[in-house]
């Protein structure tokens, strides 16, 4: 197959730094057992970072980034995956170090491919793609820790973003109380539409200050934010609850103490959704065709986009103007 097709491609030459459409053809693409049409990918936080010169993401150059994609087989190398297999894949070292979803065709390694699951489209798929998969995660992480519905109120911090929408609705599907914090007002009836019980400010998790220890206002958390506002959520978690982090938008550091650990067993529940094994991605990815699926999975949609669209879309995610999913139609 030595036809052209597009792909959004960044490069960095000394001083020189390029994001835009061009042409290339399957030998373009690194080693893979598996070719893929693709036909949806998304926009993650880590996508735009990879498409800024300092975002200390991509480790080669020219690079084609996009760390998701759904799509068909066209050929595979490896008996477990056919011609004509709607596949998701996610994760790994797509879009870091091996071409990523913002291309007609992806050839990718064949341990990294998920089949798609009975009861998601590969729109759906990418609809959730690698935000709604960490929100399942947490999700599930909380669950193994004994944090029930009757237990109380779940909070999700950053819940405008891409990893808090989905967290809202599938505690919700779940039958959980779910507080909702974001910092934009304007977007109260949407985190509602999902499932959000109440809202509450940012101010009301971290009002610029950390304390050793607070009032125990909620039984478990789902953070992608990190930084000083995990550190003052963990001292105001009940006896025996747990946070599920997974992001670092507010900052790296924690500077927390060891009270909320000692003192109230809270638990602190790492999520990495890159190099989840395959045995929890295949669990987790049919969680959401069944009971985590949200039933209103196309109000995660702010905006479906081309790749010839997608330079100018990629940076509202590093400036906070992101809400929910922006969908890469190929």
């Amino acid at each position: 197959m030595m036809r052209q097709f597009d792909a959004l491609v960044v490069n960095k030459q000394e001083e020189q730094f390029s994001v835009e459409l061009q042409k290339l053809t399957i030998q373009d693409l690194p080693e893979g057992e598996v070719l893929i049409s693709v036909c949806y990918s998304g926009v993650n936080y880590k996508d735009s970072l990879a498409t800024i010169p300092n975002g200390n993401i991509v480790k080669t150059y020219p690079f084609v980034p996009g760390i998701d994609l759904a799509g068909v087989v066209v050929s595979s190398e490896d008996p477990r995956f056919q011609e004509g297999d709607e596949v998701i894949a996610t994760s790994y070292e797509i879009g870091v170090s091996h071409f990523g979803g913002y291309s007609e065709y992806a050839r990718i390694p064949a341990k990294w491919i998920v089949p798609l699951p009975k009861g998601l489209t590969l729109k759906e798929a990418m609809i959730i793609g690698t935000a709604g998969f960490t929100a399942a995660l947490s999700v599930q992480r909380l669950k193994e820790n004994n944090v029930s519905p009757e237990k109380g109120r779940v909070l999700v911090t950053g819940a405008t973003g891409g990893v808090g929408s989905f967290a809202v609705s599938i505690l919700s599907t779940l039958g959980y109380q779910v507080e909702a914090s974001t910092g934009k007002e304007s977007e109260q009836e949407y985190l509602k539409k999902l499932g959000a019980t109440s809202i509450v400010s940012r101010d009301e998790v971290f009002d610029g200050k950390v304390r050793a220890i607070g009032k125990q206002k909620w039984t478990a958390a789902v953070d992608p934010v990190g930084g000083e506002p995990l550190a003052s959520l963990l001292s105001q978690i009940q006896y025996g609850g747990s946070v599920a982090v997974s992001g670092l938008t507010a900052g790296t550091k924690l500077p927390t103490t060891v009270f909320p650990f000692i003192l109230r067993g809270v638990n602190l529940l790492g999520i990495d959704s890159v190099y989840c094994p395959m045995e929890t991605r295949l669990k987790i990815w049919n969680c959401l065709a069944t009971d985590f699926k949200p039933s209103n999975l196309e109000e995660f949609i702010q905006q479906e986009v081309t790749l010839h669209q997608l330079p100018d879309v990629l940076p509202t995610l590093l400036k906070g103007q992101a809400r929910g999913r922006t969908l890469v139609k190929l």
